[in-house]
């Protein structure tokens, strides 16, 4: 266990993964800056420009000496409606929040830990929303996303938040800012229990619940125990890495890929 104290801030803390990630780091004697939607140190809408802002000033405000980790946790299912909101959520919600809290990141050689999910690679990397979203372009995308499906809209999201992710790497590392990923596979979370109710994909996730080849689906603690190793100082050589904590699922769906 980590005797010092450190500084972290993340979104989505309020339930599912990004709680139990902040009860552990908690645990530890960490500080954790919780930013949500409803419930939190800062209470902010990131679908919104105002919101983002809201979010940034607010950890500025409580963690003026520098971050140790930042973890854009909060996320939007396939369910939402409407689609532009995972859009604005999944994506441009997290590259803004990162890109303004990257100086209280370099101030204590912090690391950044993104969401990112196993269903990530379905999404082809020249898919228009994809490009639409790595372009910066959010009206574009919004609007692209909006004529599609829930299920382009969250994995196509988490396909581009990752490659933005890789794309940044080698100049996030030369000012000692580790930036990675963890990709979930289905985990029992309030937003899961949304998924699973739903006409359209409820049938379809549970049967690939019931393939995973572990024999179970993941809980939130299976997750937050992975990400609170990529946050600690034994992960320091890490950085550029794509985590797939999914029970095997996307080796079972892409054997030959790695």
């Amino acid at each position: 266990m980590e005797m010092t104290m450190r500084t972290f801030a993340m979104t989505g803390g309020a339930r599912g993964i990004g709680a139990e990630l902040r009860r552990q780091l908690q645990a530890q004697g960490h500080k954790v800056i919780s930013v949500d939607i409803k419930q939190g140190d800062i209470v902010a809408d990131l679908s919104t420009d105002a919101g983002r802002q809201t979010a940034i000033d607010g950890v500025r405000g409580l963690a003026p000496d520098g971050l140790d980790g930042f973890i854009p946790c909060a996320g939007l299912p396939p369910v939402a409606k409407p689609l532009s909101l995972i859009a604005r959520v999944n994506y441009f919600a997290v590259v803004a929040t990162v890109v303004g809290l990257r100086d209280l990141l370099e101030k204590k050689k912090g690391s950044v830990l993104l969401v990112s999910s196993n269903s990530a690679p379905m999404i082809a990397t020249d898919d228009a929303f994809v490009q639409a979203c790595l372009a910066g372009d959010e009206d574009a995308a919004c609007a692209e996303i909006d004529a599609r499906d829930g299920h382009t809209a969250y994995a196509g999201s988490k396909r581009a938040m990752t490659l933005w992710m890789r794309r940044h790497v080698v100049e996030y590392a030369t000012t000692g800012v580790r930036v990675n990923a963890v990709a979930p596979g289905i985990t029992m979370t309030p937003l899961t229990d949304q998924v699973f109710a739903d006409e359209t994909y409820g049938s379809a996730m549970k049967e690939f619940g019931d393939m995973v080849p572990v024999g179970n689906t993941a809980q939130p603690e299976d997750i937050a125990n992975v990400m609170r190793f990529m946050l600690s100082e034994e992960a320091s050589y890490v950085c550029g890495s794509v985590f797939f904590v999914d029970g095997g699922s996307d080796a079972m769906l892409r054997a030959d890929d790695f």
